[in-house]
């Protein structure tokens, strides 16, 4: 409002300032909404496939394999020798991985998944395989709800990921003959030997890997990670051999899987790493 000399003076209103308020408040509310559906939607969640006392699980040995050639490897040399019972699987949701979230649903053969199995007569040693993606904001909710699941004490959790050797930071010159090779991280509390020399600064790991390995350095779980460093997009023969000397005390691999499941995860592999399927 103008006064007759041109000053402007301000008109308080309570309806208009109520109004906004009301307006401030329902906006408020429905954000809120909409960011409790988004991280219900998002929600990891651990489903067993046989009934549990929903405590955790014995387990002295955990090995989880992330990436191509880790989830390949473990495909070919331990889980094809039958002597592996899946027993679990993680359901989560995310734009790269929608197939992954259905929780009343085991995923299908093929199919993007997280799966752990449990040796047949050995059944403190578990594997959990996970060949879907998992999306930053959901590392911290697969790492507290898989180790959430089975029991710390006397665990000792081997990580195997892989990387592209495009990404491998050194000095020195490296021949096509020394490619593909494995390095390694480690918490504090793992005291054992490791099957490769250790990860180089100022080389880091990343994603699921990294999430799981710093989870066991604080909880103080003796932990190793190996990582392949690869020059090929899909898994190969000779990238996944390079596990073995990691979980060769643990697990029993088999010395020459059969050439058609070595065909079956490399062309699994082509069709996972095409970004047009």
């Amino acid at each position: 409002m103008a006064t007759f000399f041109g000053e402007v003076v301000s008109v308080y209103s309570r309806a208009v300032e109520e109004d906004e308020y009301d307006d401030m408040t329902n906006e408020n509310e429905e954000d809120e909404q909409i960011r409790r559906e988004i991280e219900e939607k998002r929600a990891v969640d651990v489903h067993w496939l046989s009934q549990t006392d929903g405590g955790s699980v014995p387990c002295s040995d955990l090995i989880i394999a992330v990436g191509l050639n880790a989830t390949g490897f473990v495909s070919a040399y331990a889980l094809s020798s039958g002597g592996w019972t899946a027993v679990a699987w993680v359901s989560l949701w995310n734009e790269r991985s929608p197939g992954s979230g259905r929780a009343d649903t085991a995923p299908g053969p093929g199919e993007p998944s997280c799966i752990l199995y449990q040796q047949k007569h050995s059944p403190s040693v578990l594997i959990c395989q996970c060949s879907c993606y998992v999306a930053e904001d959901q590392l911290f909710q697969w790492t507290e709800k898989v180790l959430s699941c089975v029991q710390t004490r006397g665990l000792t959790v081997t990580v195997l990921s892989d990387c592209s050797v495009a990404e491998y930071k050194t000095s020195d010159y490296l021949s096509e003959s020394s490619v593909p090779f494995l390095r390694s991280l480690r918490t504090s509390a793992h005291t054992g030997p490791v099957a490769s020399p250790a990860l180089e600064q100022p080389n880091i790991s990343t994603g699921l890997a990294a999430a799981v390995l710093s989870h066991c350095q604080v909880q103080r779980i003796p932990a190793v990670l190996y990582q392949c460093y690869s020059d090929v997009l899909q898994p190969d023969s000779l990238s996944m051999q390079t596990y073995r000397a990691a979980v060769s005390t643990v697990l029993k691999l088999d010395p020459s899987p059969s050439a058609d499941v070595l065909q079956k995860i490399t062309r699994g592999g082509e069709l996972q790493s095409n970004l047009y399927t």
